[in-house]
Order: structure tokens, then C-alpha cells, then sequence
């Protein structure tokens, strides 16, 4: 909804985190899928696969659907909403770091890493001022 302010993260642990990415990539998995993927090469169970699957379906970071006895699961936000949220949340409220040079200076980082990211950034902020209207 725009203008509304990002939803929190929720904490995750390292399972989940993994769990999270697997989705992102795959698009959608059951918990022998995800299971095969994450948690035989860390000689961790289908049941605790299954958990951290609940889990994130719980904190709202996966979706799932009941196909026949098994549900399959997706990835709830995408990789770059869920990257964003945590910028936002590791540094605190944008509006309060606006005055403390910090946006000037990701801007500064941005633009000498990638000469352009300025014209992107410049698109993006006019598509989102529309948006805002």
C-alpha cells in the first residue's frame, strides 16, 4: 500500500534464512523438496525442514497451499522487499537518518559503484511520487 510504513522483520534463524533463499530461487517446494535441497546436506530431518517452513508461514514470509496431503510453499515478499525491510530495520527510522547525511551518502556509494544507478534511482523516485498522487 503506499505510503504505509514497511511491516517489522521478524528474527530469523539460520534454517529459515536458508529455507527463505531456497524459495526465492525455486519459486515453490514441498517439504521433501526443500528437505532434499537444505536439510539432507546438513544432516538435518524432514521435521525439522517442516518446522522452519511452519514457521516462516507463520511469521508471514511463506505462503502455502494444500496440494493432496502436502502443502507446498513460496516465498510471501521477494528477496529484494525482504532485503529492503532489513536495511530499513538495521538503520532505524529513513526519516531521522534523512537530516544525518546517511541518504546522501548510500547515494554517494551507490552512484561509484554503478554510474547508472543515479538515472535508476531518479526513475524510480519519479514512478513512486506518481504512485503517491
Amino acid at each position: 500500500m503506499a505510503g504505509s510504513r514497511p511491516q517489522k522483520l521478524p528474527p530469523l534463524g539460520e534454517l529459515e534464512r536458508a529455507v527463505l533463499e531456497f524459495l526465492w530461487t525455486s519459486g515453490e517446494a514441498d517439504v521433501g523438496e526443500v528437505h532434499a535441497a537444505i536439510g539432507a546436506p546438513r544432516g538435518i530431518s524432514a521435521n525439522t525442514v517442516g518446522s522452519a517452513l511452519e514457521r516462516l508461514h507463520r511469521k508471514a514470509l511463506a505462503s502455502r497451499e494444500k496440494v493432496s496431503h502436502a502443502y507446498r510453499y513460496a516465498a510471501a515478499c521477494s528477496r529484494s522487499d525482504f532485503l529492503a525491510r532489513q536495511i530499513v530495520a538495521t538503520l532505524g527510522d529513513v526519516r531521522r537518518l534523512s537530516g544525518t547525511g546517511l541518504m546522501a551518502s548510500f547515494l554517494d556509494v551507490v552512484t561509484a559503484a554503478d554510474q547508472n544507478a543515479l538515472s535508476e534511482l531518479e526513475t524510480l523516485i519519479a514512478r513512486k511520487r506518481k504512485e503517491l498522487k
